[in-house]
């Protein structure tokens, strides 16, 4: 997709298709109050987030440190949406990061609360939790998050929500696990429940989701990266 013009009305068009099938979802109209969608602009351009904003879109996310600040940097819009940090965070990263995300969703472990606080205090977080119990996936234990819960609150941060990813597969294989995100978050008393992407969200819509992270079904399929360049951008090699 291009630049400009003709991609924000593209975008606009498929948010309002995205809309539709959340209203589908719950069974009651789409309300952003009740559900936020946060758009995933990972491996598109800056064009993507002038794009959610101009069509309404609130909330960005990006994945990798590096590329969210240089997208920060070409962004045209006049006030920009709302960014969460949604990837595997490094402590030495989160310097780099702050006063530049907004929301921290991927609060797994104590030092980055440490590190997160000394940096950017009083800021948004939430505590990714590994529902699928697959080793590859971020995320604390499940028997864990109170402890972080109680950590990130002593250290000033604000504790909105917990965030968690859904297995690969088949949607209907992420209910039990939502389920387990959902229970917890109604057990701690917090505002937001962040699961569901484009291929689970009915699922997670389903199982109480208060805030979806969405990708392709916005800004389409994501460009080929050469994974070996993004992984020295992000190690700071090049």
């Amino acid at each position: 997709m291009n630049p400009g013009t003709e991609a924000a009305s593209v975008v606009a068009e498929r948010y309002q298709a995205l809309q539709d099938r959340i209203a589908r979802a719950s069974g009651r109209d789409f309300n952003d109050s009740a559900i936020t969608v946060v758009g995933v602009t990972k491996a598109q351009g800056a064009w993507a987030i002038d794009a959610a904003a101009a069509c309404g879109i609130n909330n960005v996310a990006e994945n990798y440190a590096q590329e969210c600040v240089s997208k920060l940097t070409e962004i045209t819009v006049a006030t920009p949406p709302r960014m969460h940090f949604v990837g595997r965070l490094q402590r030495n990263k989160v310097k780099l990061l702050a006063g530049r995300v907004d929301v921290w969703q991927t609060v797994d472990r104590p030092e980055l609360i440490t590190e997160i606080s000394r940096r950017a205090p009083g800021t948004e977080v939430m505590i990714q939790v590994n529902i699928s119990a697959e080793a590859a996936k971020g995320g604390c234990n499940p028997a864990s998050v109170e402890q972080l819960a109680s950590q990130a609150t002593d250290a000033g941060l604000e504790l909105v929500g917990l965030m968690g990813i859904g297995p690969l597969g088949s949607p209907e294989d992420a209910r039990s696990g939502f389920k387990l995100l959902r229970r917890l978050v109604t057990s701690l008393g917090l505002a937001h429940c962040s699961m569901g992407m484009t291929d689970d969200l009915e699922v997670a819509v389903a199982e109480g989701a208060t805030m979806l992270r969405i990708g392709r079904s916005i800004f389409g399929e994501r460009p080929q990266q050469n994974q070996r360049d993004r992984n020295q951008r992000e190690q700071g090699i090049r």
